[in-house]
């Protein structure tokens, strides 16, 4: 079965904010909420680099180990989901995720968080496929109809790579070998393991 992976190629991002804008209209994220956003590293420093940020579904995602009500699960295709029914907005899975993934789209009273909302990698939750109560609290599930994830599709540099992670790493190696270069592929071995 293919385990599906995120990477993005900080020698081809070039902080467009497509894949921001591209997941915000696909899953029409509540306001002050970005699923994905794009990070400059080393800021004005010679060779910063850019990089989109998002949950990358991690193989062993520490979300999941220290959710208190088990809101979090893993697909067959190895994206990591959660049921906003289950959550109780505690934040633990927001203080465990090194890429700040989990995010809080209320404010309320002092303490009162809210549902947390992540990235779904766009393939919905565990409402029917499609449904619109899987759209109103998960957004698009592009998965179900095979396509790849909205902010992947939509970068045009091809910076951002999402899917069968063999594929993912396949096509990153060969572009680190046509570039004769080291590969920066931030984020990778802390997901997915540094065996992979």
């Amino acid at each position: 079965m293919a385990r599906m992976k995120f990477l993005c190629d900080a020698e081809r991002c070039i902080e467009c904010n497509a894949c921001v804008t591209a997941c915000k209209n696909e899953n029409e994220v509540p306001w002050g909420v970005n699923r994905r956003r794009v990070v400059t590293l080393n800021d004005g420093v010679p060779g910063e680099k850019s990089i989109s940020v998002a949950c990358m579904h991690c193989t062993d995602a520490p979300c999941a180990a220290v959710c208190p009500v088990d809101c979090f699960y893993t697909t067959d295709d190895g994206i990591v989901l959660h049921d906003k029914d289950l959550c109780i907005g505690c934040g633990y899975c927001f203080y465990a995720c090194p890429f700040g993934a989990p995010q809080y789209p209320q404010q309320e009273a002092f303490g009162v968080r809210g549902k947390m909302d992540k990235c779904t990698f766009c393939a919905g939750g565990p409402d029917a496929d499609n449904s619109d109560a899987e759209y109103a609290k998960y957004g698009a599930n592009r998965v179900a109809e095979g396509k790849l994830p909205a902010c992947a599709e939509m970068c045009s540099t091809k910076a951002l790579l999402a899917g069968d992670g063999d594929m993912v790493a396949d096509i990153y190696r060969e572009r680190v070998m046509r570039r004769a270069g080291r590969p920066q592929t931030w984020g990778w071995d802390k997901a997915y393991g540094a065996g992979v």
